[in-house]
């Protein structure tokens, strides 16, 4: 009787303290990193006083500007984290694609860092008192903000999740319902950029944020997905 207690108690135990897979740590952590480059949502307000044409002669606090700078910064990082976490699982897929991926993700974020230092020089002109003489700069600085934004928050974004929603699905990874959110979405994103860009509709109007809301299920799904489930059994993630 005693032997089996503590076999039963031996075995608890080991269940209990079971390693978790390397596949699946890698599947947490990139979820995990898909769900922080949300953190930037809180931007669209925060940005708000800095694309006042008078803001920099304007009184009153940096700081929701400079806030909204780290977030980006934060979503920057988390970015190409995602793309060099996947990258061990998803090269065996398509080892060009996933170089494709972490490549594209790079640049993205690489324009995210530039668009915050343009609202950042504003900050910094503003609170150096340099006025009205100003005006033309920080409005230049705003609208070139705007244009890099287009470029790396609506262009970039579509062809990232192209490429990711191609090699999940082809792998089966996830769900093939979930990877061809990431395929068909990015459509409409590239749709809304060239609008954009042509003047067809404004950046800031509502069809445009439309656009967006695809790629934006998207990633949020991908990442509580691979939180919650991991990665579905697959020769792609043996010996990881």
């Amino acid at each position: 009787m005693k032997t089996n207690i503590n076999t039963t108690i031996g075995t608890g135990v080991s269940r209990e303290r079971a390693p978790m897979s390397s596949s699946r740590k890698t599947a947490l952590v990139a979820g995990l990193f898909y769900l922080l480059t949300f953190v930037s949502i809180p931007t669209l307000a925060l940005y708000g006083p800095v694309h006042d044409p008078n803001y920099i002669v304007g009184n009153g606090p940096d700081t929701a500007v400079i806030i909204g700078g780290i977030l980006e910064i934060i979503v920057a990082l988390a970015g190409i984290s995602t793309a060099v976490v996947l990258y061990p699982v998803v090269r065996r897929q398509s080892e060009s694609a996933a170089l494709g991926l972490v490549a594209a993700r790079i640049l993205e974020s690489g324009t995210i860092f530039v668009g915050v230092a343009f609202l950042l020089s504003i900050v910094a002109l503003r609170q150096a008192g340099v006025g009205a003489n100003a005006l033309v700069t920080s409005q230049a600085l705003a609208t070139l903000y705007d244009r890099i934004f287009l470029l790396g928050q609506s262009f970039m974004p579509a062809i990232c999740d192209l490429l990711l929603g191609l090699m999940l699905y082809q792998s089966r990874l996830v769900p093939r319902g979930l990877s061809l959110i990431g395929i068909i979405g990015a459509f409409p994103l590239l749709a809304g950029y060239f609008a954009v860009l042509f003047g067809l509709i404004a950046q800031h109007a509502p069809s445009t944020a439309l656009a967006a809301v695809p790629v934006a299920v998207f990633e949020f799904s991908l990442g509580i997905y691979l939180v919650v489930k991991g990665f579905r059994p697959s020769p792609l993630t043996g010996g990881i």
